[in-house]
């Protein structure tokens, strides 16, 4: 199926495919929609989402009509999505016990929004950002830790693009190791994608997206290349009428396009470099990404719960966006590269790798940092956005409000998830951003 037919059987599917993409609730795409619910009054909890033996109609979360990306179900379904969609399990091991010492006085935390005059409450901007759960750690403590909604302690979570963190870390675990080249071109390892936009790029291109392809991510346009590679990965309901276009991730990555700039010209946040990065490493590896992951993060690191991860139709796992995992093993995770890649005294990341990310990160200047009006000089690095700040904070990000932020100055790991109704986070940051900030600086002054 040619792009521009495929794009026209999307257009036509209006409003079913926006509403159906992984990436755009159906307020987002819909000028005429009403504005959506609050953070209160879309609390999945009081609101019912399949509650009931059977629940009502209208209760009801269905994957064939796209009901689990639409608000407000997306409030339930992203903490239910195994029960939705096809998922491979991620497996444990031994648990790393996190201490904890939880302080009080976070309820006087005040966050003013980037661009307002007056301040939130601490509780008003957890609402008003449609927080699902929120943790933070202070030198490998648990100092706050809250639940909302029907998220709670052992919850799966969709984390979304941070996702693309884990991969990154394991893809530069491989290179200090001496089992992936950063410099050699994709074909090397997939000769799969010899006549797609990735040839000529190396892998180092695709780890920090400065790869030149002819395609688009805007998770609020119906004809963007990301709505037709949610169809392909099967995990936006049915398929339009007519659809002949590709069904799996590995059918879909050779179809991409080269742009005209040329491979390492500049940044542009593209997920399809994220897949063919997880490609290139379970061929590498010759496993499957979520035994992978097992293996290389949940069982040394101590998880506490199973985690899975989305599917395509052939069991491929979506590292784009489709890891669910509960909170505290986002925390750990976060504090695990804080620390360096270590478990308490155990070194379990090649030592040196996460600041080598940051140093990385540090030399990219002005081509080609990332361009967003919230994030002002931030830069991209394996995966991870670096904030380049006074702290020398970076984050791992995913859309509706997923995030680790990691804080080393301050010695504080955030953990985050949320379930926005618009996608991008440049929707969410002008009031999480402000909070991370007004978080550390509570912490820190030991209010």
């Amino acid at each position: 199926m040619s792009a521009v037919v495929g794009k026209r059987i999307l257009s036509g599917f209006l409003p079913l495919t926006i509403a159906a993409m992984a990436w755009v609730p159906a307020a987002a795409a819909q000028e005429a929609a009403p504005a959506p619910l609050d953070g209160r009054a879309s609390d999945p909890a009081a609101m019912g989402w399949m509650e009931g033996s059977p629940p009502p109609e209208e209760k009801r979360v269905l994957a064939r009509r796209s009901d689990h990306f639409i608000f407000p179900k997306t409030r339930w379904s992203f903490s239910h999505m195994r029960e939705v969609l096809p998922t491979a399990n991620i497996d444990i091991a031994e648990r790393w016990e996190l201490p904890r010492d939880l302080h009080a006085g976070f309820e006087r935390i005040e966050v003013t929004p980037m661009g307002a005059q007056e301040a939130l409450s601490f509780e008003d901007a957890l609402y008003a950002s449609y927080t699902d759960a929120l943790l933070v750690m202070h030198e490998g403590e648990i100092i706050y830790e809250r639940y909302l909604g029907v998220t709670k302690p052992d919850t799966r979570h969709i984390a979304f693009s941070v996702t693309k963190s884990f991969i990154g870390t394991i893809a530069e675990s491989m290179i200090a190791e001496g089992r992936l080249d950063q410099d050699a071109l994709v074909e090397s390892y997939l000769p799969e994608l010899a006549e797609s936009g990735f040839a000529g790029a190396s892998v180092r291109q695709v780890m920090d997206m400065t790869t030149d392809l002819d395609w688009s991510e805007v998770y609020s346009d119906p004809n963007s290349d990301i709505a037709a590679y949610s169809l392909a990965l099967g995990i936006a309901g049915q398929e339009p009428p007519g659809y002949t276009g590709p069904r799996t991730i590995y059918d879909y990555l050779p179809t991409v396009k080269k742009g005209s700039e040329g491979h390492g010209t500049r940044f542009v946040y593209r997920t399809v470099n994220t897949d063919v990065l997880a490609w290139i490493v379970a061929r590498v590896e010759g496993k499957p990404l979520n035994t992978i992951l097992s293996e290389r993060i949940w069982k040394p690191f101590g998880m506490e719960c199973a985690a899975d991860i989305l599917v395509d139709p052939i069991g491929t796992p979506f590292v784009g966006g489709g890891l669910n995992l509960c909170l505290r093993d986002l925390a750990r995770f976060g504090e695990a590269i804080r620390l360096g890649g270590r478990r308490g005294d155990g070194q379990i990341l090649p030592e040196g790798l996460v600041e080598g990310m940051i140093r990385g990160a540090a030399l990219i200047q002005d081509n080609p940092k990332a361009n967003y009006a919230t994030l002002p000089g931030y830069s991209y690095r394996s995966q991870w956005w670096f904030m380049n700040d006074d702290h020398g904070a970076f984050s791992a990000r995913g859309i509706h409000g997923q995030a680790i932020w990691i804080d080393p100055q301050s010695e504080i790991v955030i953990a985050r998830f949320g379930s926005h109704p618009i996608a991008g986070n440049v929707n969410i940051d002008p009031i999480t951003l402000p909070t991370y900030r007004a978080i550390v600086d509570h912490v820190t002054r030991g209010d």
